[in-house]
C-alpha cells in the first residue's frame, strides 16, 4: 500500500484538471538499458525538478518488490507467502492510469531495488538509479513556452512523477507531470487546459 505524504498547497484544483485529461541477477540474460531521448519541446523549454513523487507496478511477475526511498511501494509477497502472483495489466490503454502517489522525495535517494520472478520462474534482482536516468532533473514535457500558463511560482503544477514497471522480464521507467496550458486541451472543456502526458524514459529487459 502506497504511503501518501502532504500534498503541497494549492494542489486541490488541479484535480478536476487532471480527471478531465484522462542493473540484476542472470547476467547473461540482460540486454542493454535504453535511454530514450525527450521531446523537442522540453529541450525548447527546459524545467528543472528537485523534488519527485514516486509509484510502482509489477505485472506479469512473482513475489515483486521495488524498494525506493526505503519504502516498498509493492508489498507484493511476504514472508508467509513470498510467491504471490501480479498478473497481466488491465486490458487497454492501462498506462493512463499509472500515478506516482508517494509525494515529496527530495532528488535523490539511493537506486530503487527490484526483486522478482519472471514468467519462467527465473529470479531477477536489479537497481534503478533514477539519479542516473534524470540526471539533468529535466521536466519532460510537449507544451510549447507560448502555451504555458504560469501557476503559483511556475509554469509546472507541484512535482514530476517517476513510475516504475515491472513486466515479465522488463523493467521500464516513466514520467508523468501536470503542465497548465493557455489553451484547452479538450475544446469547450474548462478544465481541461493542462497536459498530463506519460513518457517512458528508460527500458531495460533482463
Amino acid at each position: 500500500m502506497h504511503r501518501r505524504k502532504p500534498m503541497r498547497h494549492g494542489a486541490l484544483p488541479l484535480l478536476a484538471i487532471a480527471a478531465a485529461l484522462m542493473t540484476g541477477c542472470h547476467p547473461a540474460m540482460t540486454t542493454q538499458s535504453t535511454k530514450i531521448q525527450p521531446p523537442p519541446e522540453t529541450l525548447a523549454v527546459p524545467l528543472r525538478f528537485a523534488k519527485h513523487s514516486f509509484g510502482a507496478y509489477c505485472y506479469n511477475a512473482t513475489g515483486c518488490h521495488v524498494i525506493y526511498d526505503n519504502f516498498d511501494h509493492t508489498g507484493s509477497g511476504s514472508e508467509r507467502d513470498p510467491e504471490v502472483v501480479s498478473g497481466p495489466p488491465p486490458a487497454g490503454d492501462y498506462q493512463a492510469n499509472l500515478d506516482a502517489s508517494y509525494l515529496g522525495i527530495d532528488n535523490f535517494p539511493a537506486p530503487a531495488e527490484v526483486r522478482w520472478k519472471s514468467l519462467d520462474g527465473i529470479p531477477h534482482e536489479a537497481k534503478v538509479d533514477m539519479a542516473a536516468i534524470f540526471k539533468n532533473q529535466l521536466i519532460w514535457h510537449k507544451v510549447p513556452k507560448a502555451d504555458m500558463a504560469d501557476f503559483f511560482r511556475g509554469p509546472v503544477a507541484g512535482e514530476p512523477g517517476i513510475i516504475l514497471v515491472v513486466n515479465d522480464r522488463t523493467i521500464d521507467v516513466y514520467m508523468k507531470m501536470l503542465v497548465p496550458t493557455r489553451t484547452e486541451q479538450i475544446p469547450g472543456n474548462k478544465y481541461s487546459s493542462a497536459r498530463d502526458d506519460l513518457f517512458l524514459v528508460w527500458t531495460r529487459t533482463y
